[in-house]
Protein backbone atom coordinates (compact mmCIF):
# COMPACT_ATOMS: atom_id res chain seq x y z
CA UNK A 1 0.00 0.00 0.00
CA UNK A 2 1.56 3.69 -0.86
CA UNK A 3 2.12 5.70 2.22
CA UNK A 4 2.03 9.75 2.09
CA UNK A 5 3.70 10.99 5.67
CA UNK A 6 3.18 14.86 5.98
CA UNK A 7 3.79 17.43 8.13
CA UNK A 8 6.69 16.01 9.37
CA UNK A 9 10.89 17.52 10.54
CA UNK A 10 13.15 15.53 8.62
CA UNK A 11 16.29 14.93 10.36
CA UNK A 12 19.38 13.37 8.84
CA UNK A 13 22.83 12.93 9.07
CA UNK A 14 23.30 16.36 7.65
CA UNK A 15 19.83 17.92 7.13
CA UNK A 16 16.67 19.52 9.13
CA UNK A 17 13.82 20.71 7.30
CA UNK A 18 10.12 20.05 7.22
CA UNK A 19 8.45 17.92 3.66
CA UNK A 20 6.18 14.82 3.41
CA UNK A 21 7.06 12.09 2.18
CA UNK A 22 5.63 9.90 -0.47
CA UNK A 23 6.14 6.32 -0.84
CA UNK A 24 5.70 3.37 -3.13
CA UNK A 25 6.73 0.15 -4.05
CA UNK A 26 8.85 -0.58 -1.25
CA UNK A 27 11.06 2.92 -2.12
CA UNK A 28 11.03 6.76 -1.40
CA UNK A 29 9.60 8.34 -4.31
CA UNK A 30 8.53 11.89 -3.42
CA UNK A 31 9.79 14.35 -1.11
CA UNK A 32 8.14 17.53 -1.70
CA UNK A 33 6.03 20.40 0.47
CA UNK A 34 2.49 19.89 0.57
CA UNK A 35 2.05 16.74 -0.91
CA UNK A 36 -1.71 16.85 -2.34
CA UNK A 37 -3.01 13.44 -1.24
CA UNK A 38 -6.05 13.92 -4.04
CA UNK A 39 -3.18 13.58 -6.86
CA UNK A 40 -2.13 9.79 -5.07
CA UNK A 41 -3.34 6.66 -5.46
CA UNK A 42 -6.85 6.04 -3.69
CA UNK A 43 -5.35 3.16 -1.39
CA UNK A 44 -2.40 5.38 0.18
CA UNK A 45 -2.11 5.58 3.62
CA UNK A 46 -2.01 8.83 5.16
CA UNK A 47 -0.04 9.75 8.25
CA UNK A 48 0.34 12.54 9.92
CA UNK A 49 3.47 13.58 11.42
CA UNK A 50 3.07 17.07 13.12
CA UNK A 51 5.12 17.58 16.04
CA UNK A 52 7.00 14.52 15.57
CA UNK A 53 10.52 14.09 13.60
CA UNK A 54 11.57 11.91 10.76
CA UNK A 55 14.42 9.91 10.60
CA UNK A 56 16.22 7.28 8.37
CA UNK A 57 15.41 4.05 9.76
CA UNK A 58 18.25 3.19 12.13
CA UNK A 59 20.97 0.42 11.91
CA UNK A 60 22.21 -1.65 14.31
CA UNK A 61 25.66 -2.32 12.86
CA UNK A 62 26.69 -5.16 15.63
CA UNK A 63 23.80 -7.66 17.08
CA UNK A 64 24.10 -11.48 18.51
CA UNK A 65 20.99 -13.22 17.97
CA UNK A 66 21.87 -17.07 16.86
CA UNK A 67 24.73 -17.17 19.33
CA UNK A 68 26.45 -20.07 21.03
CA UNK A 69 28.27 -18.68 23.66
CA UNK A 70 30.01 -20.62 26.81
CA UNK A 71 28.01 -23.99 26.60
CA UNK A 72 24.60 -22.28 26.35
CA UNK A 73 22.79 -20.26 23.43
CA UNK A 74 21.16 -17.02 23.05
CA UNK A 75 17.83 -17.02 24.39
CA UNK A 76 16.24 -15.05 21.80
CA UNK A 77 15.26 -15.89 18.26
CA UNK A 78 15.65 -13.93 14.95
CA UNK A 79 11.46 -13.27 15.21
CA UNK A 80 11.79 -11.66 19.19
CA UNK A 81 15.06 -9.80 18.99
CA UNK A 82 13.56 -8.26 15.12
CA UNK A 83 10.22 -7.58 16.85
CA UNK A 84 12.17 -5.46 19.80
CA UNK A 85 14.67 -3.63 17.39
CA UNK A 86 11.88 -2.55 15.48
CA UNK A 87 9.58 -1.27 17.61
CA UNK A 88 12.92 0.40 19.05
CA UNK A 89 13.44 2.12 15.97
CA UNK A 90 16.01 0.07 14.53
CA UNK A 91 14.93 -1.19 10.70
CA UNK A 92 18.17 -3.10 9.62
CA UNK A 93 20.09 -5.94 12.28
CA UNK A 94 23.76 -6.45 11.69
CA UNK A 95 24.32 -10.14 13.03
CA UNK A 96 27.59 -11.74 13.76
CA UNK A 97 27.53 -15.32 12.27
CA UNK A 98 29.53 -16.75 15.05
CA UNK A 99 30.92 -20.31 13.99
CA UNK A 100 33.09 -23.06 16.16
CA UNK A 101 36.70 -23.39 15.58
CA UNK A 102 36.03 -26.96 13.56
CA UNK A 103 32.74 -25.36 11.78
CA UNK A 104 33.03 -24.81 8.37
CA UNK A 105 32.29 -20.63 7.29
CA UNK A 106 29.81 -21.73 4.59
CA UNK A 107 27.28 -24.55 6.48
CA UNK A 108 27.60 -21.71 9.69
CA UNK A 109 26.56 -19.05 6.65
CA UNK A 110 23.25 -20.62 5.76
CA UNK A 111 22.64 -21.93 9.26
CA UNK A 112 22.53 -18.12 10.53
CA UNK A 113 20.85 -17.10 6.93
CA UNK A 114 18.21 -19.79 6.91
CA UNK A 115 16.62 -18.30 10.60
CA UNK A 116 16.82 -15.25 9.97
CA UNK A 117 14.73 -15.61 6.21
CA UNK A 118 12.66 -17.28 8.05
CA UNK A 119 12.33 -14.89 11.47
CA UNK A 120 14.16 -11.33 10.61
CA UNK A 121 10.78 -8.55 10.77
CA UNK A 122 13.69 -6.24 9.54
CA UNK A 123 16.33 -6.57 6.68
CA UNK A 124 19.35 -7.91 7.67
CA UNK A 125 22.82 -8.56 6.61
CA UNK A 126 25.92 -10.21 8.59
CA UNK A 127 29.53 -9.86 9.49
CA UNK A 128 31.67 -13.31 9.03
CA UNK A 129 33.46 -14.26 11.67
CA UNK A 130 36.67 -15.77 10.96
CA UNK A 131 38.02 -18.30 13.56
CA UNK A 132 39.72 -20.34 11.44
CA UNK A 133 41.87 -19.88 8.56
CA UNK A 134 43.11 -23.06 6.68
CA UNK A 135 42.57 -23.85 2.61
CA UNK A 136 38.95 -24.55 3.02
CA UNK A 137 38.12 -22.20 4.87
CA UNK A 138 39.62 -19.56 3.01
CA UNK A 139 38.19 -20.49 -0.38
CA UNK A 140 34.50 -20.87 1.75
CA UNK A 141 35.18 -17.00 2.85
CA UNK A 142 35.68 -15.87 -0.46
CA UNK A 143 32.33 -17.46 -2.14
CA UNK A 144 30.51 -15.98 1.00
CA UNK A 145 31.78 -12.53 0.31
CA UNK A 146 31.42 -12.94 -3.50
CA UNK A 147 28.64 -15.21 -3.95
CA UNK A 148 26.60 -14.02 -1.17
CA UNK A 149 27.19 -10.79 -0.58
CA UNK A 150 28.45 -10.55 3.33
CA UNK A 151 31.04 -8.06 2.95
CA UNK A 152 32.72 -7.58 6.02
CA UNK A 153 35.02 -9.94 8.47
CA UNK A 154 34.22 -10.25 11.96
CA UNK A 155 37.78 -11.17 14.58
CA UNK A 156 38.42 -11.96 18.12
CA UNK A 157 41.66 -10.98 19.79
CA UNK A 158 39.78 -13.10 22.86
CA UNK A 159 38.03 -16.07 24.08
CA UNK A 160 41.56 -18.18 23.31
CA UNK A 161 41.51 -21.65 22.07
CA UNK A 162 37.58 -21.32 20.88
CA UNK A 163 37.15 -17.83 18.70
CA UNK A 164 40.39 -15.92 18.19
CA UNK A 165 42.84 -16.40 15.49
CA UNK A 166 46.56 -16.12 15.81
CA UNK A 167 49.17 -13.77 14.57
CA UNK A 168 49.84 -15.30 11.28
CA UNK A 169 46.69 -16.11 10.24
CA UNK A 170 45.64 -12.72 11.17
CA UNK A 171 48.09 -11.33 9.24
CA UNK A 172 46.63 -13.30 6.52
CA UNK A 173 43.19 -12.60 6.68
CA UNK A 174 43.63 -8.70 6.81
CA UNK A 175 46.08 -9.54 3.72
CA UNK A 176 43.24 -10.87 2.16
CA UNK A 177 40.59 -8.76 3.34
CA UNK A 178 42.81 -6.04 1.81
CA UNK A 179 43.22 -7.65 -1.72
CA UNK A 180 39.20 -8.28 -1.96
CA UNK A 181 37.68 -4.64 -0.61
CA UNK A 182 36.39 -6.47 2.60
CA UNK A 183 36.22 -4.12 5.96
CA UNK A 184 37.52 -6.60 8.91
CA UNK A 185 35.63 -5.67 12.39
CA UNK A 186 37.53 -6.62 15.31
CA UNK A 187 37.40 -7.66 18.91
CA UNK A 188 40.17 -6.23 20.31
CA UNK A 189 41.78 -7.36 23.53
CA UNK A 190 44.58 -10.13 24.17
CA UNK A 191 43.47 -14.07 24.21
CA UNK A 192 46.19 -15.23 25.72
CA UNK A 193 46.72 -12.18 28.61
CA UNK A 194 43.13 -12.60 29.22
CA UNK A 195 42.99 -16.60 29.99
CA UNK A 196 46.51 -16.08 32.46
CA UNK A 197 44.83 -13.50 34.22
CA UNK A 198 41.40 -15.50 34.38
CA UNK A 199 43.49 -18.68 36.01
CA UNK A 200 44.86 -16.43 38.23
CA UNK A 201 41.81 -15.12 39.92
CA UNK A 202 39.83 -18.01 40.15
CA UNK A 203 42.71 -19.61 41.72
CA UNK A 204 42.54 -17.30 44.16
CA UNK A 205 39.00 -17.85 44.68
CA UNK A 206 38.25 -14.92 43.22
CA UNK A 207 35.21 -15.54 41.22
CA UNK A 208 32.24 -13.05 41.12
CA UNK A 209 31.27 -11.26 38.10
CA UNK A 210 32.70 -7.88 40.00
CA UNK A 211 35.84 -10.49 39.27
CA UNK A 212 35.45 -10.21 35.48
CA UNK A 213 36.51 -6.63 34.69
CA UNK A 214 40.00 -7.25 36.22
CA UNK A 215 40.39 -9.91 33.99
CA UNK A 216 40.67 -7.74 31.34
CA UNK A 217 41.37 -4.35 31.91
CA UNK A 218 41.99 -1.40 30.09
CA UNK A 219 45.60 -1.73 29.09
CA UNK A 220 44.40 -5.45 27.29
CA UNK A 221 41.57 -3.48 25.24
CA UNK A 222 44.11 -0.68 24.52
CA UNK A 223 47.02 -3.42 23.65
CA UNK A 224 44.43 -5.11 21.47
CA UNK A 225 43.33 -1.75 19.19
CA UNK A 226 47.50 -1.17 18.72
CA UNK A 227 48.09 -4.39 17.79
CA UNK A 228 45.48 -4.99 15.33
CA UNK A 229 46.25 -1.51 14.34
CA UNK A 230 49.78 -2.03 13.42
CA UNK A 231 48.61 -5.15 11.22
CA UNK A 232 46.45 -2.66 9.74
CA UNK A 233 48.56 -0.50 8.67
CA UNK A 234 51.28 -3.11 7.18
CA UNK A 235 48.62 -4.47 5.14
CA UNK A 236 46.88 -1.45 4.24
CA UNK A 237 43.51 -3.08 4.94
CA UNK A 238 40.06 -1.23 6.75
CA UNK A 239 39.85 -2.18 10.37
CA UNK A 240 36.51 -1.39 12.57
CA UNK A 241 36.74 -2.17 16.39
CA UNK A 242 33.66 -3.00 17.70
CA UNK A 243 32.35 -2.19 21.45
CA UNK A 244 35.43 0.14 22.36
CA UNK A 245 35.09 0.73 26.00
CA UNK A 246 37.08 3.16 27.14
CA UNK A 247 39.53 6.26 26.86
CA UNK A 248 42.84 4.48 26.14
CA UNK A 249 41.40 2.26 23.51
CA UNK A 250 39.60 5.39 21.68
CA UNK A 251 43.01 6.74 21.65
CA UNK A 252 44.62 4.10 20.25
CA UNK A 253 42.51 3.98 17.45
CA UNK A 254 43.08 8.10 17.06
CA UNK A 255 46.52 7.90 16.74
CA UNK A 256 46.68 4.68 14.25
CA UNK A 257 44.12 7.26 12.05
CA UNK A 258 46.26 10.05 12.42
CA UNK A 259 49.41 7.81 10.99
CA UNK A 260 46.82 6.79 8.45
CA UNK A 261 45.42 3.65 9.61
CA UNK A 262 42.08 2.58 8.00
CA UNK A 263 40.54 2.31 11.12
CA UNK A 264 36.56 3.15 12.55
CA UNK A 265 35.33 2.85 15.97
CA UNK A 266 32.24 1.90 17.42
CA UNK A 267 30.97 1.77 20.59
CA UNK A 268 27.38 0.36 22.15
CA UNK A 269 24.81 1.47 24.37
CA UNK A 270 25.63 0.16 27.73
CA UNK A 271 29.31 1.59 27.84
CA UNK A 272 27.67 4.95 27.19
CA UNK A 273 25.36 4.79 29.83
CA UNK A 274 26.19 1.96 32.51
CA UNK A 275 29.70 1.50 34.54
CA UNK A 276 31.59 -1.10 36.18
CA UNK A 277 29.39 -0.37 39.51
CA UNK A 278 26.18 -1.82 38.01
CA UNK A 279 28.25 -4.94 37.68
CA UNK A 280 29.56 -5.10 40.93
CA UNK A 281 26.33 -5.36 42.57
CA UNK A 282 25.75 -7.89 45.38
CA UNK A 283 24.47 -11.42 45.44
CA UNK A 284 25.44 -12.22 41.40
CA UNK A 285 22.73 -9.65 40.07
CA UNK A 286 26.11 -7.90 38.43
CA UNK A 287 25.65 -11.08 36.62
CA UNK A 288 23.13 -9.08 34.67
CA UNK A 289 25.74 -6.90 33.53
CA UNK A 290 28.50 -9.08 32.31
CA UNK A 291 29.79 -8.45 29.29
CA UNK A 292 33.01 -8.25 27.06
CA UNK A 293 34.74 -5.56 26.94
CA UNK A 294 33.44 -5.21 30.77
CA UNK A 295 31.80 -2.20 31.77
CA UNK A 296 34.44 0.33 33.03
CA UNK A 297 34.63 3.33 35.13
CA UNK A 298 32.21 5.95 34.66
CA UNK A 299 34.98 8.54 33.83
CA UNK A 300 35.70 7.25 30.53
CA UNK A 301 32.06 8.08 29.57
CA UNK A 302 32.55 11.32 28.60
CA UNK A 303 35.48 10.21 26.20
CA UNK A 304 33.06 8.28 24.40
CA UNK A 305 30.50 10.87 23.96
CA UNK A 306 33.00 13.52 22.90
CA UNK A 307 34.41 10.97 20.48
CA UNK A 308 30.83 10.46 18.90
CA UNK A 309 30.58 14.47 19.10
CA UNK A 310 33.82 15.13 17.24
CA UNK A 311 33.62 12.03 14.68
CA UNK A 312 36.42 10.17 16.13
CA UNK A 313 33.92 7.58 16.62
CA UNK A 314 31.78 6.64 13.88
CA UNK A 315 28.77 4.60 15.23
CA UNK A 316 26.67 3.39 18.04
CA UNK A 317 25.50 -0.47 18.54
CA UNK A 318 24.64 -2.53 21.14
CA UNK A 319 26.44 -5.48 20.88
CA UNK A 320 23.07 -7.38 21.90
CA UNK A 321 23.52 -11.26 23.40
CA UNK A 322 20.30 -12.10 24.81
CA UNK A 323 21.37 -14.78 27.48
CA UNK A 324 18.40 -14.67 30.40
CA UNK A 325 19.61 -14.67 34.27
CA UNK A 326 18.16 -17.69 35.41
CA UNK A 327 19.34 -20.85 33.49
CA UNK A 328 21.87 -18.95 32.07
CA UNK A 329 23.97 -16.14 33.41
CA UNK A 330 23.51 -17.92 37.04
CA UNK A 331 25.68 -21.11 35.10
CA UNK A 332 28.51 -18.73 36.54
CA UNK A 333 27.91 -19.11 39.88
CA UNK A 334 30.81 -20.63 40.76
CA UNK A 335 33.00 -18.62 38.30
CA UNK A 336 32.41 -15.97 36.47
CA UNK A 337 34.25 -17.49 33.35
CA UNK A 338 31.31 -19.50 32.79
CA UNK A 339 28.46 -16.42 33.14
CA UNK A 340 27.67 -15.92 29.37
CA UNK A 341 28.29 -12.47 28.05
CA UNK A 342 25.89 -10.16 27.12
CA UNK A 343 23.97 -7.16 27.67
CA UNK A 344 20.54 -6.99 25.66
CA UNK A 345 20.00 -3.77 24.41
CA UNK A 346 18.25 -3.81 20.60
CA UNK A 347 15.32 -1.98 22.06
CA UNK A 348 16.53 0.43 24.20
CA UNK A 349 19.51 1.84 22.13
CA UNK A 350 17.94 4.37 20.41
CA UNK A 351 16.15 5.66 23.25
CA UNK A 352 18.57 5.53 25.46
CA UNK A 353 20.81 7.69 23.18
CA UNK A 354 18.08 10.00 22.34
CA UNK A 355 17.46 10.65 25.93
CA UNK A 356 21.12 10.64 27.76
CA UNK A 357 22.75 12.10 24.11
CA UNK A 358 20.49 14.63 22.46
CA UNK A 359 18.77 15.85 25.52
CA UNK A 360 21.84 16.40 27.39
CA UNK A 361 23.75 17.91 24.64
CA UNK A 362 26.19 15.67 24.25
CA UNK A 363 25.35 15.04 20.33
CA UNK A 364 22.99 17.26 17.74
CA UNK A 365 20.25 14.93 16.24
CA UNK A 366 22.14 14.90 12.96
CA UNK A 367 24.97 13.12 14.42
CA UNK A 368 22.21 11.39 16.42
CA UNK A 369 21.30 10.37 12.87
CA UNK A 370 25.12 9.50 11.68
CA UNK A 371 26.31 7.24 14.53
CA UNK A 372 22.49 5.57 14.89
CA UNK A 373 22.63 5.02 10.79
CA UNK A 374 24.12 6.36 8.33
CA UNK A 375 27.75 5.80 9.25
CA UNK A 376 27.01 2.05 9.57
CA UNK A 377 25.06 2.48 6.05
CA UNK A 378 27.96 3.82 4.36
CA UNK A 379 30.70 1.61 5.94
CA UNK A 380 28.70 -1.21 5.60
CA UNK A 381 27.90 -1.14 1.75
CA UNK A 382 23.98 -0.17 2.33
CA UNK A 383 24.33 3.48 1.45
CA UNK A 384 22.57 4.92 -0.26
CA UNK A 385 19.71 2.51 0.33
CA UNK A 386 19.98 2.33 3.87
CA UNK A 387 20.14 5.44 6.16
CA UNK A 388 19.08 7.83 3.91
CA UNK A 389 16.29 9.99 3.18
CA UNK A 390 15.71 10.40 -0.64
CA UNK A 391 13.85 9.30 -3.49
CA UNK A 392 15.08 6.00 -4.42
CA UNK A 393 16.40 4.78 -1.01
CA UNK A 394 14.28 2.11 0.92
CA UNK A 395 11.57 3.44 2.77
CA UNK A 396 12.60 2.42 6.05
CA UNK A 397 11.34 5.39 8.27
CA UNK A 398 11.28 6.06 11.37
CA UNK A 399 8.38 8.29 12.65
CA UNK A 400 9.48 9.69 16.17
CA UNK A 401 8.00 11.15 18.80
CA UNK A 402 10.59 13.55 21.14
CA UNK A 403 8.09 14.46 24.15
CA UNK A 404 7.23 10.70 25.05
CA UNK A 405 7.88 9.46 28.09
CA UNK A 406 8.61 6.02 28.67
CA UNK A 407 9.48 3.64 31.73
CA UNK A 408 11.72 0.55 30.62
CA UNK A 409 10.88 -2.60 31.83
CA UNK A 410 11.60 -6.48 31.60
CA UNK A 411 7.59 -6.38 30.62
CA UNK A 412 7.45 -4.04 27.92
CA UNK A 413 10.29 -5.77 26.35
CA UNK A 414 9.55 -7.98 23.17
CA UNK A 415 13.20 -9.56 23.53
CA UNK A 416 12.71 -13.37 25.50
CA UNK A 417 15.44 -12.01 28.20
CA UNK A 418 13.99 -12.61 31.69
CA UNK A 419 15.15 -9.27 32.75
CA UNK A 420 15.77 -5.53 31.69
CA UNK A 421 19.34 -4.16 31.98
CA UNK A 422 17.96 -0.20 32.31
CA UNK A 423 14.72 -1.95 34.43
CA UNK A 424 12.50 1.54 35.64
CA UNK A 425 14.90 4.02 33.99
CA UNK A 426 11.97 6.56 32.67
CA UNK A 427 13.43 7.95 28.85
CA UNK A 428 11.84 10.11 26.69
CA UNK A 429 11.37 10.04 22.79
CA UNK A 430 9.86 6.71 21.22
CA UNK A 431 9.24 5.30 18.05
CA UNK A 432 5.82 6.54 16.77
CA UNK A 433 5.77 4.60 13.45
CA UNK A 434 8.37 2.33 12.00
CA UNK A 435 8.31 1.24 8.57
CA UNK A 436 10.35 -1.19 6.69
CA UNK A 437 10.51 -0.78 2.79
CA UNK A 438 7.14 1.24 3.41
CA UNK A 439 5.19 -1.15 5.12
CA UNK A 440 4.50 0.02 9.02
CA UNK A 441 6.35 -2.59 11.53
CA UNK A 442 5.62 -1.01 14.46
CA UNK A 443 3.36 1.75 16.33
CA UNK A 444 3.63 3.45 19.94
CA UNK A 445 5.95 0.56 20.97
CA UNK A 446 4.05 -2.35 19.79
CA UNK A 447 4.79 -4.78 17.02
CA UNK A 448 2.20 -5.02 13.99
CA UNK A 449 3.73 -6.34 11.11
CA UNK A 450 4.93 -8.95 9.62
CA UNK A 451 7.67 -12.12 10.21
CA UNK A 452 9.84 -13.13 8.05
CA UNK A 453 9.20 -10.32 6.17
CA UNK A 454 13.28 -8.97 6.33
CA UNK A 455 15.34 -9.44 3.62
CA UNK A 456 18.67 -10.08 3.47
CA UNK A 457 20.74 -7.21 2.17
CA UNK A 458 23.68 -7.97 -0.04
CA UNK A 459 26.96 -6.06 -0.48
CA UNK A 460 29.84 -5.43 -2.52
CA UNK A 461 32.74 -5.16 -0.81
CA UNK A 462 34.10 -1.04 -1.38
CA UNK A 463 37.00 -1.05 0.90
Amino acid sequence: MPLLIKNGRIITAQDDYFADIYCENETITQIGSAIDPSTLPKETEVIDASNRYIFPGFIDPHVHIHLPFMGSNAIDDHESASKAALVGGTTTLIEMICPGPTDEPLDAFNEWNDLASTGCATDYTFHMAVVRFDDLAQSQLKSIVLDHGIASFKIFLAYKGALNLDDSNLFDLLTMAKDMGVITTAHCENADAIDSMQTKLINEDKTGPEWHEPSRPTNIETEGVHHLSTFAELTGTHIYIVHTSCAPAVQAAIDAQLRGVNVWVEVVAPHLVLDETYAQQPNFEGAKYVMSPPLREKSNQATLWNGLKSGAISTIGTDHAPFSFAGQKDMGKDAFTKIPNGIPSVQERVDLVHTFGVLTGKINLNRFVKTCSTNAAQLFGLYPRKGSISVGADADLVIYDPNAKHTLSVDSSLSKVDYNAYEGWELTGRSSVVTVRGQIQAQDGKFVGTVGRGQLLKRQPTH
